[in-house]
């Protein structure tokens, strides 16, 4: 079973027992704190698709915080024009949050 939702405006797949990183949920949530996302797009009980209209009514994901606070790898964003002298260097680490997916409540 697993289902596909969206999370601060990405789309992830969501099944029993993994773990997803998504974009961080702010400084409100602690680790071991019981969070649950609505808006579920599309949901596959073993080969039965639900799909939303737009989203699934009654369906939602519950998860678990593991870590309120990840930071992603660096991103490195190097500008040159040659020639005439011109060089910035300027660098970039997005911040997640790890969650569980606990279970997945179907309408």
């Amino acid at each position: 079973m697993f289902a596909i939702v969206e999370i601060k405006g990405q789309q992830f797949k969501a099944e029993e027992g993994k773990y997803l990183y998504v974009h961080h949920l702010g400084n409100e949530v602690k680790a071991g704190e019981q969070v649950s996302f609505d808006k579920v797009l599309l949901l596959d009980a073993d080969g039965n698709v639900t799909v939303g209209v737009p989203t699934v009514d009654g369906a939602k994901v519950e998860c678990e915080v593991l870590e309120p606070l990840v930071k992603g790898d660096k991103v490195i964003v190097f500008k040159k024009k040659r020639r005439k002298g011109y060089r910035r260097l300027n660098g970039h680490r997005q911040q997640f949050t790890k969650v569980m997916i606990k279970k997945i409540v179907t309408a």
